[in-house]
């Protein structure tokens, strides 16, 4: 795959696809952590005389975080130091106006990608190819520089159209996430430990079910709602509360899948031993065989317990290879953070090579400031897939371009 530093890029038109998806509370923009992981690859680019042209998604219809991108221009422009300007168009004619007009040395923002419907849907890179997106553009356009790991798991045309047009290139960012994964997954030290936690139960399941299937793993730690699958598949009972809401979820058809994962690797799934949850405005630990488990009808788990966070870190301290993905409750609350804190701090100071993954799970970290982490990726859905052993559009998009431009660079 093509590296960014392959090429010569002054004077260049360079297409960057970045993924600057960011949490929005108010209409605002509160997490400049994706701006910042990008930096390095705008930087470089910039400084080598390229005509930078970015393009972002920001959400998805309908929902309360889908705004445009003039925020994302400021936050960038205030981080760069100089101006990124916003593009109130994608690739009509004020957008590509605007990106003729572009100097060396400069960068524009387009608007959010998603207001244009081609961008929505996945589709196979031969129909990405013939979107008005990518014809419009191509024309314009030298180079086209990925680093959007975290949509890397998407076939849409912003990620993938241009690959048998132009040259396709990783950033800094995508190459760093590449390399990190593949040690992790490749690696033959042991023992490798996976946590997987959060919300996210089917790709959790993906993820368990390949890499016990390939050797790949040799204990899996839960937490959040994957826990609460795996522990109704060990036959254990969690309470009405829990359970209606794991009905509204659609969760509870997960548990048979999630019994056939137990009856073939039963000792490498461990699930937690106690649960926290809230009973007259305090957080109670309660324990899986011998608490008051009458709470758990009335009131929902926000959390692991702490027995299970030290059982959790003994695991974790003797481990070789950690992967971790999603939260183990709802760490939003302080009161049941314990377990997230608690888990993501033991992977930090373990000796082991770990990734840690997710937008939940990221945000926990830099919120308590927890260090040691070896590499702390962009993307949790992505990520996810990349451990379930599926191609990613992405990174298949850049082998294709690699073979057909390889000898141009």
């Amino acid at each position: 795959m093509f590296r960014l530093t392959d090429f010569s890029y002054h004077g260049k038109t360079v297409f960057l696809r970045a993924d600057l998806n960011s949490p929005v509370k108010d209409g605002r923009i509160i997490s400049d952590a994706r701006f910042r992981a990008v930096l390095p690859t705008i930087i470089y680019l910039l400084e080598h005389g390229a005509k930078v042209v970015i393009g972002t998604h920001q959400s998805k219809p309908y929902k309360g975080d889908y705004i445009t991108t003039e925020e994302h221009a400021e936050i960038l422009s205030r981080l760069l130091g100089q101006e990124v300007e916003y593009v109130e168009d994608i690739f009509g004619n004020y957008a590509r106006e605007r990106i003729k007009a572009l100097k060396p040395g400069e960068a524009l923002m387009l608007e959010n990608l998603r207001f244009s419907a081609e961008e929505v849907k996945y589709k196979p890179i031969e129909d990405c190819e013939r979107t008005f997106f990518v014809k419009k553009l191509a024309p314009l356009i030298d180079y086209v520089v990925n680093d959007a790991f975290a949509a890397a798991h998407r076939s849409q045309p912003s990620l993938v159209g241009f690959a048998r047009l132009k040259p396709m290139i990783m950033g800094f960012l995508m190459e760093r996430e590449v390399e990190a994964l593949t040690r992790a997954y490749g690696t033959g030290e042991k023992p490798r430990v996976y946590v997987l936690g959060g919300a996210k139960v089917d790709d959790s399941l993906r993820v368990a079910e390949n890499v016990l299937r390939n050797g790949r793993a040799d204990l899996i730690l839960t937490g959040g709602l994957v826990a609460h699958v795996f522990t109704l598949a060990k036959g254990f009972h969690i309470g009405d509360a829990n359970l209606e809401f794991m009905a509204k979820r659609g969760l509870l058809e997960l548990v048979e899948r999630a019994e056939g994962i137990l009856d073939e690797f039963y000792p490498y799934v461990r699930t937690p031993v106690d649960f926290a949850v809230e009973y007259r405005g305090e957080r109670v630990e309660v324990d899986l065989l011998g608490g008051e488990k009458s709470l758990f009808d009335e009131h929902p788990i926000l959390d692991v317990g702490s027995r299970t966070v030290e059982k959790y870190r003994e695991v974790l301290m003797r481990a070789k290879i950690i992967v971790a993905n999603g939260p183990m409750g709802v760490f939003e609350r302080e009161e049941f953070a314990v377990g997230t804190v608690g888990v993501f701090r033991a992977i930090g100071e373990s000796p082991a090579f770990s990734v840690v993954g997710g937008g939940h799970s990221i945000a926990s970290i830099y919120q308590h400031n927890i260090t040691g982490i070896s590499h702390v990726s962009t993307g949790g859905g992505a990520m996810l897939s990349f451990f379930a052993g599926e191609k990613l559009p992405v990174l298949e998009a850049f082998r294709i371009s690699y073979e057909k431009f390889r000898g141009k660079a």
